[in-house]
């Protein structure tokens, strides 16, 4: 018997209230929209826009302000100071884009902490430069990863869910193909990915790759409103940025995969029942495993939110955010594009007999979770 914090017994209209749960995901896509217009843009870090990171270690606390003011004086453009840690003596100096080499940027800031804090020695445990033109590269790199990775989730869900491995893999592959082609002869990553992106989405859609497309576009809504949300509160995107977003990608899928599984669980054992009927099923039967994953990982992740300092936080961020919406979206996003693309759907690949693995009463395999 395993922990249930929500009875089997659960009969919501998951399914029924699905319109209502598209205007509140347009609109969260609409507010990050607008803070990215706002803002001009994603705010991209060092990584991402070219600069220089110093990290510095004081043997004696040191106020923000104190470090700011002695270091106005100095020539280091869009210079941003930020402290992390507890005791006041950890700091980490972020400066846009120089002609200095590392030795000229460690001698200025040498000589302007000499003069400011004699009487405080102090440790410069890190300097990392990047350069401009890394920068853009990186930046499309991040992209490309993101867009390679939903092209494989597409495979995998189509091979699993509707056994169309060569349907799925053939149209990746075209895409990968294609995409990585056009950016070495030159053509914007920035632009391409982005209409890649759409071209799946449309391939899936002829080709009938349902769950395939229930999937890439539940990931999508996960991304976009992580990354406006995100970019609502201010922070810049780099690598860590990234990997906490692809973080997000494996952990929406997860969830998406737990509610098919008992979807084509249910329509191997009846596929006479309506598929509205057959999803709102599924989704209250796995209802009390989707909160107990989601609650203990947003436990973890609040942990590193709240003590983990600024080193973590933008990491820990993009995931608090991205399990709320992973968990929403395996509900109410990538389930309805089921039922919305049903007639697409053969039932017949899911008839009984076909599978005779042993099951419990009511249909799992024996010993699922």
């Amino acid at each position: 018997m395993g922990l249930h914090l929500i009875p089997d017994t659960l009969n919501f209209d998951f399914v029924g209230i699905r319109k209502y749960a598209y205007a509140v995901s347009a609109l969260l896509i609409l507010v990050g929209v607008c803070a990215f217009v706002y803002t001009g843009g994603p705010r991209y870090g060092i990584d991402f826009s070219g600069g220089a990171v110093v990290q510095i270690k004081f043997a004696h606390p040191v106020s923000d302000e104190d470090l700011k003011k002695a270091l106005d004086g100095s020539d280091l453009p869009g210079l941003v100071v930020q402290s992390y840690g507890t005791d006041g003596t950890d700091f980490v100096l972020r400066i846009a884009a120089m002609r200095e080499s590392a030795d000229g940027l460690g001698k200025i800031v040498n000589d302007t902490l000499n003069a400011g804090f004699a009487g405080n020695s102090y440790e410069i445990m890190r300097m990392d430069m990047v350069g401009p033109k890394v920068g853009a590269d990186l930046r499309a790199q991040a992209l490309e990863a993101m867009y390679y990775a939903i092209l494989l989730i597409s495979i995998y869900v189509s091979g699993r869910f509707e056994r169309r491995w060569f349907t799925a893999g053939f149209i990746a592959l075209i895409l990968g193909a294609a995409t990585f082609g056009l950016s070495r002869f030159g053509l914007d990553r920035i632009f391409l990915i982005p209409l890649a992106v759409v071209l799946t989405l449309v391939l899936c859609r002829h080709f009938k790759l349902v769950f395939a497309m229930g999937a890439v576009v539940s990931i999508l809504h996960d991304v976009l409103i992580t990354a406006g949300l995100y970019a609502l509160f201010g922070r810049e995107f780099d690598l860590t940025t990234i990997a906490a977003l692809l973080t997000v990608v494996g952990y929406s899928l997860n969830d998406t995969i737990i509610v098919y599984d008992r979807i084509r669980e249910n329509l191997r054992n009846d596929i006479v029942t309506p598929l509205g009927t057959v999803i709102n099923r599924s989704i209250n039967r796995t209802m009390s495993r989707t909160v107990l994953t989601s609650g203990t990982t947003l436990i973890a992740v609040s942990a590193l939110l709240l003590f983990g300092g600024g080193a973590i936080f933008d990491f820990a961020l993009t995931v608090f955010i991205g399990v709320f919406m992973g968990t929403a979206s395996s509900i109410f996003v990538a389930s309805p594009i089921l039922l919305a693309m049903s007639a697409d759907i053969r039932r017949e690949d899911f008839r009984p007999g076909q599978d005779r693995r042993a099951r419990d009463a009511d249909g799992r395999l024996a010993a699922q979770v």
